[in-house]
């Protein structure tokens, strides 16, 4: 509300805009969904838009809305055909395939600055949907991003040979199925936060990702996050909150 009286007394915008804006705060009620004009002012950065299980219409109304209101908006695990219908809806929306992600930038938004660094390493390939998914997710977000992919502990002179680019990150996400090791591993080797990820990717023993999320509980490296299974958006918006504290240091 601030921002908003601030702009109509400097003669940004004028009464009937003010009017038009002060309808949709805090909150825009489409019935099926209230749409959070609020969460960027809240948070830093506007609601996410998570696809499954909504219907395709609802999807690209609350992506209508949204964009309308923000210069750059997010829908996470979009599939092909949703991105099809919010692109013939909304020209310029980007997807991201492997991350699964629908950007949409506003027309004349100004350009996002990056700053600091965030590293995301994988087990393996099996893993990149989700890193994809943190890695575009903390860069939307403002970080630099460094991928290190397939470097597990099955052959662990892969990681070995990119521990400076792990240690000169912020923070470090790592991404890993099968018996997630991975995360430990790096926890022991560099002085940064590490996020771990683990993944659905493994044989029947791996319990769809289970195994993996209890290694992770329980690793024995101080200084490491779990997030929930496949969460890459929940990792990536995590880590950049934690690269954003590190102030204004570019690169």
């Amino acid at each position: 509300m601030r921002a908003l009286l601030e702009r109509l007394s400097s003669g940004a915008i004028g009464v009937d805009e003010a009017v038009a804006e002060l309808k949709v705060l805090p909150y825009e009620d489409l019935q099926f969904a209230k749409v959070d004009h609020h969460r960027r002012l809240r948070t830093g950065f506007p609601e996410v838009v998570f696809c499954l299980g909504k219907t395709v219409p609802q999807i690209v109304a609350i992506l209508q809305r949204l964009s309308a209101n923000n210069d750059r908006v997010m829908a996470t695990r979009a599939s092909p055909e949703v991105f099809e219908a919010v692109r013939s809806r909304i020209p310029g929306a980007v997807y991201h395939e492997t991350a699964r992600i629908i950007l949409i930038e506003r027309p004349g938004a100004a350009p996002l600055e990056h700053l600091g660094r965030v590293a995301v390493a994988t087990g393996g390939t099996a893993d990149l949907p989700v890193a994809e998914e943190a890695a575009v997710t903390a860069e939307v977000m403002g970080a630099n991003v460094d991928r290190i992919y397939d470097v597990g502990v099955a052959g662990i002179h892969r990681l070995l040979d990119k521990l400076a680019a792990l240690s000169a990150a912020r923070v470090v996400i790592a991404v890993a199925g099968m018996e997630g090791a991975l995360p430990t591993v790096i926890g022991g080797l560099i002085d940064r936060p590490v996020i771990a990820v683990p993944t659905s990717v493994g044989y029947g023993a791996n319990f769809s990702g289970l195994s993996a999320l209890l290694t992770m509980l329980n690793s024995c490296a101080a200084g490491v996050g779990v997030v929930n299974i496949d969460n890459g958006f929940g990792a990536g918006y995590l880590a950049a909150q934690i690269n954003r504290l590190g102030g204004g240091q570019t690169g």
